[in-house]
């Protein structure tokens, strides 16, 4: 018995090794990061720089792994230091190519030169210390591996351990190598305002390709999001590199192939307009800047993605709530916010289902339009003369929670706190200062202007039952001067500004732990990593017409988990003066976490009728769609057809949304055939969007009906669509 015992604890702790996140193999200074279907390897070579070796499917020997070897000089024009692949490159000696790091001495000198100096680990951790070969510069860099959900999170610390100031000039989180070779496919989000995350393919040729942003926000432009294919990859199959960066700010990510078929990714602040000081003993952090592999395709590379966020960024991790209904009183009402209109529109709200009102810009200051009153964070008296208290209350009773809009990087020139502090603005002596919708940047780069917000900001929370603020910032940063400040300091406020908004938020939520936070930037001007560690939701686009929104959401999901994406049902004719039907509408906002914007008092009592019913049918698939798996079966950019898929975590529940945007030559609605099910199970479907009565031209041919999961991914499923911007909606319930 007791030699069983042994042997199975033998057995255990062989396992146990064999599963290592982290593996050092000290005689060849090879180490081996297991992030579960995958690995990622590096070493030091002999002249101890530290190289990449590995980054691909699952490995579990580090004897497979070969060391760096010593390589030779090309030509005097191609030295060996451009086909090392270094994993942290300085900006030094012969290496002609946008280092990792780049900076310059007091005495002028930019030369930066870093070899392997020592290394530690600690559980899932491996820091790993990088040394310039003659002064006392050091960078630490960090991965964590997360093995259960399959991705590396690396980030590095630069650290000034000389008697004199240095300045960076470039601080990168990361350098990714991709395998050699060619062909490779590039894949990224792009668009403007009203027309975020939409997703661009092309293939990867010689040259930098460069994503950034320069705006001081993450952007509508480009999102820090990237993932790379070998040419070969689908949504279901394929090699796929991707990555993602933690970052509210400016940043940059470059896409490389070189003359020597390497292919490689770059990301961190961006270079642009940058300096940071260091001191001797002080020290600067990189963001983080997060990466996986799959060999199953983009499908399996975005819902990688998601299980990560919702297990590692997203505040509350596996145990947050799912997202309320939410209502926002915006397109009702404008600036023309009063008691008695906020409380009808509570009323009609709160007979709907929904869960979460929340009262959008005018309630504040001298706010009766877009010129004048921001930044003044007080109740208006005429439009509220006993403070928020008799709305929220009423709200409350009605069984919601109350949610506030507020703007606080903001200022108007027409505003108190302009006039008490013209100074805290975002400027350069005696130069213009850009008004964008009327409005200037306050700098939170400042210690005093980031106190002031968070006391007004508290106060907002401390006196009122305050559950959300929807935080929006409505334009980016210009000229970025900082007055007072060392010129060398002035160019450390792209920095400074982002932590100081990140630590009010922290420090908000420390202090009210109920509060719930979303991150708007005129739409999706910022979302990223970053600001999702310390947002619950998302608003992904000031565009909210549904046809456009398929679109939109299709690109945010690449990158996003559903849970985080807010989605609204707003009125018609909307931003293209397109008139698209309600149930079309809620059917697509259904696939994220569903809100409503509409103006209430406008709506027939039919419109009231289909959005209790949809809202009800959301609230039995909500977990599904908001904390499931997603499987994108048919792209709104190939065809008139829309099908998503979600798949419940323990696989006893999946819906299926279909649209259909236009009708040609009388065509049926092709099979749709479904992803992610057990093949042996049998499931009960259910039409969630009902009968006739409920908008459907006829009734899909069985309401309920039970079928096999093989059935269901091999055939597929027929739904009925006809004519323009119909849809449709399927519940599956597993029975046995």
């Amino acid at each position: 018995m007791r030699r069983a015992i042994c042997f199975l604890f033998l057995l255990l702790l062989s396992g146990s090794l064999l599963g290592q996140a982290v593996r050092y193999d000290e005689g060849r200074k090879i180490w081996l990061l297991s992030m579960g279907a995958s690995s990622y390897a590096m070493g030091v070579d002999a002249n101890n720089h530290l190289r990449h070796i590995y980054w691909g499917s699952h490995l579990w020997r580090t004897e497979d792994l070969t060391p760096p070897r010593p390589l030779r000089d090309g030509s005097s024009f191609d030295p060996k230091e451009m086909f090392e692949n270094e994993e942290y490159a300085g900006w030094g000696g012969p290496r002609f190519y946008d280092a990792a790091l780049k900076l310059v001495r007091a005495d002028g000198n930019r030369d930066l030169v870093l070899q392997y100096a020592s290394h530690s680990v600690s559980g899932n951790e491996l820091h790993i210390r990088l040394k310039d070969i003659r002064d006392d510069i050091n960078v630490t860099l960090h991965y964590r591996v997360y093995p259960s959900e399959g991705v590396l999170r690396r980030h590095s610390t630069i650290e000034n351990n000389t008697r004199a100031p240095i300045t960076v000039e470039s601080a990168q989180s990361a350098t990714w190598h991709l395998p050699a070779g060619e062909g490779y496919k590039l894949r990224y989000l792009t668009g403007r305002w009203a027309a975020e995350t939409q997703l661009v393919e092309e293939p990867v040729h010689v040259g930098t390709k460069v994503l950034e942003s320069r705006k001081g926000h993450t952007s509508h432009g480009i999102n820090p999001w990237f993932s790379l294919d070998d040419g070969a990859a689908g949504e279901e199959s394929g090699r796929v590199w991707f990555g993602a960066l933690a970052w509210s700010g400016n940043w940059r990510i470059t896409v490389e192939q070189t003359q020597y078929q390497q292919v490689r990714v770059t990301g961190g602040y961006n270079s642009f307009d940058f300096a940071y000081s260091l001191a001797p003993g002080e020290t600067l952090e990189t963001p983080a800047f997060f990466a996986g592999f799959t060999a199953g395709g983009y499908g399996a590379a975005s819902r990688t993605l998601h299980r990560f966020e919702r297990s590692q960024i997203f505040p509350g991790g596996l145990n947050a709530r799912p997202r309320p209904v939410l209502y926002n009183s915006w397109e009702a009402t404008t600036f023309n916010v009063d008691e008695p209109g906020q409380k009808a529109l509570a009323d009609k709200a709160a007979s709907l289902g929904v869960e979460l009102f929340v009262m959008d810009d005018g309630w504040f200051g001298e706010r009766n339009h877009d010129r004048a009153g921001l930044g003044d964070w007080t109740v208006n008296p005429k439009k509220f003369p006993q403070g928020l208290k008799g709305l929220i209350d009423h709200v409350n009773a009605k069984g919601m929670e109350f949610g506030l809009w507020v703007e606080p990087e903001m200022v108007n020139a027409d505003s108190d706190l302009y006039r008490a502090h013209p100074d805290w603005v975002i400027h350069f002596p005696d130069r213009p200062r850009s008004e964008l919708r009327n409005q200037m940047v306050l700098n939170m780069a400042r210690d005093d202007v980031r106190e002031h917000i968070f006391k007004v900001l508290d106060k907002l929370a401390t006196e009122n039952n305050v559950r959300y603020f929807k935080w929006d910032m409505n334009r980016a940063v210009s000229e970025p001067g900082w007055p007072g400040e060392p010129l060398p300091e002035q160019r450390e406020l792209w920095v400074k500004y982002v932590r100081n908004v990140y630590e009010i938020i922290d420090r908000l939520r420390a202090k009210h732990p109920t509060l719930e936070i979303e991150s708007c930037s005129g739409g999706g001007g910022r979302v990223d990593l970053g600001i999702l560690a310390r947002s619950d939701v998302v608003w992904p686009s000031d565009n909210t017409e549904a046809f456009d929104r398929l679109r939109i959401q299709e690109g945010f999901t690449q990158a996003y988990a559903p849970q985080v994406m807010s989605a609204w049902v707003t009125d018609v004719p909307n931003m293209n003066r397109r008139s698209v039907p309600l149930k079309f509408r809620f059917l697509v906002a259904m696939q994220g976490a569903l809100g409503i914007g509409a103006n209430l008092n406008e709506w027939k009592e039919e419109d009231f009728t289909l959005a209790r019913q949809m809202i009800s049918l959301y609230k039995r698939i909500r977990p599904t769609v908001q904390q499931g798996a997603l499987y994108r079966l048919m792209s709104p950019r190939h065809g008139e057809i829309t099908a998503n898929q979600y798949v419940a975590e323990d696989g006893k529940q999946a819906v299926l949304f279909v649209t259909r945007h236009a009708q040609q030559y009388n065509l049926p609605t092709p099979a749709i055939r479904l992803r992610g099910l057990d093949e042996k199970a049998v499931y009960k479907m259910e039409m969630l969007d009902g009968p006739p009565a409920m908008g459907r031209q006829q009734p899909q041919a069985p309401v309920s009906r039970e079928v096999s999961g093989a059935y269901l991914m091999s055939q597929g499923l027929n739904v009925f669509l006809r004519g323009d911007y119909d849809s449709t909606a399927v519940m599956l319930e597993r029975v046995r």
